[in-house]
């Protein structure tokens, strides 16, 4: 099968084949629809120490596909059913396993594979699309669900004002939900305008351009400071200026990926009292609600999709997504070859 590998750090991704793999018992043979890029794709293969990449690796873990061949143990599951798959792995036995918490579990593994023709995924990693979804579009479900446990997190209640830093899908989608749940106003900052108009096609109700003098262009906007502000860049720095743009007694969520450190002044949170907390993954109960998202709707996140490549436009996408583009959500599929 054709599939992109990591070959090392510094160099492009490479277009090969790869054997076929053979479902586990209690596994699935997907052949993938779909696979986006992934934020966290482009971490990984700058520092494969802390992610564990090896040469060949196949990346990608935001994939839906149609079911082609189940292991013995598989009842649920048939061949020709088309599915969106969670990409955390756990042992299906634990007691986070059996809450639907996968991301907890002590054997989880944080799978890829999805920059290829054909992968195996657990049966209980999946979950089956609606008949009404494209199957290209069950492969937001993964970042959906990221985001909604950003929300969930967060403790947003109807009327909060907030803050999302960072217009990449992460930020975007955190808008989305921050509408869903009755956020009063919802404003989407970037050192750029290049999501302006995504922003506000998933609900933000203003967009803003970060920087010094982003807490009075929030006060203007809104009439007072956010009550929750959400880091969706995962820069250094940018905990500590959150810190300093939330309200007394608001909340920071961390949500960017910051590899390598930080740097920031605790006494700014200290002495307003913040909330500082993180989210990462998400729950199955989330994977489905996000599922349940991407049907009709005022707001919709297939908004986010801005490319759909074939195998060999990935390793020159890839490398152009390294610097900020106007590009938002790039699908890999096969048949855009």
């Amino acid at each position: 099968m054709k599939a992109v590998l990591f070959d090392a750090v510094g160099l492009p991704l490479t277009v090969g084949e790869r054997p076929i793999p053979e479902p586990a018992q209690d596994e699935v043979l997907l052949k993938i629809a779909a696979c986006g890029i992934c934020g966290s794709d482009l971490h990984m293969t700058e520092d494969p120490k802390t992610f564990g990449l090896k040469r060949h690796d196949v990346l990608g873990h935001e994939f839906a596909g149609e079911v082609v061949r189940c292991g013995s143990a598989v009842s649920d599951l048939k061949p020709g059913d088309r599915v969106a798959v969670a990409p955390m792995r756990g042992c299906g036995a634990c007691a986070f396993c059996r809450k639907g918490e996968p991301a907890w579990c002590a054997e989880m593994k944080l799978i890829g594979g999805g920059y290829a023709e054909f992968t195996t995924v657990a049966a209980r990693q999946c979950r089956i699309l609606p008949d009404d979804l494209p199957i290209e579009e069950g492969a937001l479900a993964e970042p959906v669900a990221v985001a909604l446990h950003c929300v969930m997190r967060s403790g947003l209640k109807p009327g909060d004002r907030v803050l999302i830093l960072g217009a990449g899908p992460i930020g975007l989608l955190v808008a989305f939900w921050a509408r869903r749940h009755g956020a009063r106003d919802v404003i989407v900052a970037d050192i750029n305008r290049h999501q302006e108009e995504r922003a506000s096609a998933v609900g933000a109700t203003g967009f803003a351009l970060s920087g010094p003098g982003l807490a009075e262009d929030f006060q203007a906007r809104s009439g007072g400071q956010p009550d929750i502000v959400f880091e969706c860049v995962g820069k250094r720095g940018l905990i500590d200026f959150a810190c300093r743009l939330v309200r007394t007694h608001g909340t920071v969520v961390g949500v960017g990926l910051c590899v390598g450190g930080d740097e920031w002044d605790p006494f700014a949170a200290l002495s307003k009292e913040i909330r500082l907390v993180f989210a990462v993954f998400f729950n199955m109960a989330e994977f489905e609600t996000a599922l349940g998202a991407l049907g009709p709707g005022r707001y919709r996140p297939q908004a986010l999709i801005t490319g759909r490549i074939g195998f060999d436009e990935v390793p020159e996408t890839f490398e152009g997504l390294r610097r900020r583009t106007t590009q938002c959500k790039v699908l890999i599929a096969a048949d855009a070859a």
